[in-house]
């Protein structure tokens, strides 16, 4: 007899109305994500600006609401300037974030032109690394000025006549890490974000901003860090951002699959933080959650110790996910739609090729890696409510974590299509996962179908050659007398999809 988990669904049990940016992605100049990714001018499916249409599909299948750029990284040394204009004009730089020669080939008004074709909003990063507060305010002037100032008019002479209007502004990426090109400590940071906030909201009063949170939660400077910035630009920002990545390096599943509740915990400090900051300022303003990196990254780091420094465009980054990963995505995908409340952006990093659910070959294919699926169906399903359903499930320790429910579940309510959607995994090793599920609330809701993504080989990868890990729709839940059931499959991701009939 298979384990049984239970779940109460209520249409009035709100978390939040989910912000589709939750749901962004990432595209850094590094590695193969933007040349030979996003852009290939000489590929059989380039259109004429060189953009792989492919790819574009693909992007589009995933509904990608938002895209952070330039970086990462290497927006701690990027000049913005260098990448506008002639194209031929444009200087070759040495990008000291990833060792490589950056060509500013593809630059600020081809990327924008990339992401209208994607139907995408741009999360415009600027350089708080090698920069400051003149170039950011210039980049604002150049991007959202209507006309008739230096920076606005050097756009329309480059054939944009009508501003972008970018909404959604970093304020430099990982200032607290001492890689980072222009390391700073929290008190210089803090001050440097809030000149550049100020300023940037002068030139531009309806953008927003995200302020650099740490780099990863076991950063020593961890909370210190966030208190200290938030401090300085807590009257400038909106939002403070959260990165992580994670990796099974000691190849314990039950453990990775667990890593998720860290990033439940990481979120809940931070949440303590801006809460914290906003009532020592006797302030009004809920500072919200900007958690613009996350993702499994651990494959390719041995590799990329063999890169050529100073080559252009190389392979860096490019993990190859297996099936496991895939769960893990989804249990992360899971708990950042818990915070929907507080999480209001996130970003997957990356989009293509650098850590990535979309990978290309060179002169041939594009195909989806094992998290492309977890990704395209809270995207695309998990539009509306986050609603708070009351569970319980069997669980169990690991390594690292104890009482890990082997259910990893939460629902999304779309009242205005009527539709009710369950995103669940099963952590279990051994055996399915009998689900009871009450929707009594949703009177008259039936099963549109059971994608189930399930395979027997944990470390299972898909390739240019064959996708062996892709989801099907063989799933098993019925509705009946308000109930749903269903068994979930070992190891797998389900996502069970109602609508009024």
């Amino acid at each position: 007899m298979s384990k049984k988990a239970k779940m109460i669904l209520e249409k009035d049990f709100k978390i939040s109305e989910i912000d589709n940016r939750i749901y962004g992605s990432f595209v850094e100049h590094l590695g193969r994500a933007v040349y030979g990714g996003i852009y290939e001018p000489g590929h059989p499916q380039a259109d004429e600006m060189g953009f792989r249409q492919d790819v574009i599909e693909m992007v589009k299948e995933l509904q990608v609401p938002l895209v952070r750029y330039p970086g990462g990284n290497f927006v701690s040394g990027y000049n913005w300037e260098d990448g506008v204009g002639p194209v031929e004009q444009r200087p070759r730089r040495l990008d000291l974030a990833w060792r490589t020669t950056e060509t500013n080939e593809i630059g600020t008004n081809e990327f924008m032109k990339w992401a209208k074709l994607v139907n995408a909003e741009v999360n415009m990063a600027v350089n708080l690394g090698t920069r400051g507060i003149d170039a950011a305010r210039s980049l604002v002037e150049y991007m959202n000025h209507p006309g008739g100032s230096y920076y606005s008019d050097l756009r329309i002479s480059h054939g944009i006549k009508e501003p972008y209007n970018v909404k959604t502004w970093c304020l430099g990426n990982e200032m607290d890490g001492p890689w980072q090109i222009g390391h700073k400590t929290a008190v210089e940071y803090g001050r440097i974000a809030q000149e550049a906030a100020k300023v940037m909201k002068w030139v531009d009063p309806n953008i927003e901003l995200v302020a650099c949170g740490s780099s990863n939660r076991s950063m020593p400077t961890f909370a210190d860090w966030e208190a200290t910035v938030l401090d300085h630009t807590y009257d400038h920002v909106e939002f403070i951002s959260l990165h992580q990545y994670y990796g099974n390096y000691d190849n314990e599943i039950s453990n990775y699959l667990a890593m998720s509740l860290e990033m439940d915990d990481f979120i809940q400090s931070v949440i303590s933080i801006a809460d914290y900051i906003k009532a020592k300022k006797r302030g009004k303003k809920k500072i919200n959650l900007s958690f613009d990196e996350w993702n499994v990254w651990y494959h390719s780091k041995e590799q990329d110790k063999l890169i050529e420094p100073w080559s252009v465009a190389p392979p860096q980054l490019e993990d190859v996910y297996n099936f496991e990963d895939a769960l893990l995505v989804g249990c992360m995908l899971i708990t950042l739609l818990k915070h929907a409340d507080r999480v209001k952006i996130a970003c997957l990093a990356q989009l293509v090729n650098v850590i990535a659910p979309i990978m290309t070959e060179e002169n041939g294919p594009a195909w989806k890696q094992t998290i492309f699926y977890p990704y395209m169906h809270t995207s695309v399903y998990g539009r509306g409510v986050a609603l708070n359903p009351i569970v319980s499930s069997p669980k169990y320790d690991s390594k690292d974590f104890t009482d890990v429910p082997l259910l990893e579940s939460t629902a999304v309510y779309n009242e205005e299509n009527e539709q009710l959607t369950i995103f669940a995994v099963n952590r279990d090793l051994q055996e399915g996962l009998h689900l009871e599920c009450d929707i009594r609330n949703f009177e008259g809701y039936k099963i549109v179908e059971h994608i189930v993504l399930e395979n027997d080989e944990i470390k299972q990868t898909n390739s240019a050659q064959g996708t062996p890990v892709a989801p099907h729709t063989n799933g098993n839940a019925v509705v009946e007398n308000g109930l749903v059931t269903a068994v979930l499959p070992k190891l797998s991701w389900n996502v069970i999809r109602l609508a009024k009939k």
